[in-house]
C-alpha cells in the first residue's frame, strides 16, 4: 500500500493511478486517511454510484430490518419444482 501525504502529492493523478493493480493509494492528511484509489474490476458506474450513496444505504438497510424470515433458496428451487445445481 502507498501512502501520500496530501500536503506532499505533487504527482499527477495519471502517476498515481497507473500502478493500482499492484497496490492501491493511500492519501492523508495530517497523517489520517482521507482517500482511497483502488483499481475497480466487474464494477460498472451505476452499481459503484449506489453502493456510495447515502439513501440507497439507508433504503437497502430499511429493506433488510423488515424482512422477516424468508426462504433459502434451496427450498425456493423445491418449491418451483426445480433440480439442485
Amino acid at each position: 500500500m502507498k501512502i501520500v501525504e496530501i500536503a506532499e502529492a505533487n504527482s499527477t493523478l495519471a502517476e498515481y493511478t497507473s500502478d493500482l493493480s499492484e497496490e492501491p493509494v493511500i492519501i492523508t492528511s495530517n497523517g489520517q486517511p482521507i482517500a482511497a484509489l483502488v483499481a475497480l474490476e466487474n464494477v460498472d458506474l451505476e452499481t459503484l454510484s449506489l453502493s456510495s450513496n447515502p439513501k440507497f444505504i439507508e433504503l437497502i438497510e430499511r429493506s433488510r430490518r423488515r424482512t422477516q424470515g424468508g426462504i433459502s433458496s434451496t427450498e425456493m428451487r423445491r418449491r418451483l419444482g426445480l433440480t439442485e445445481v
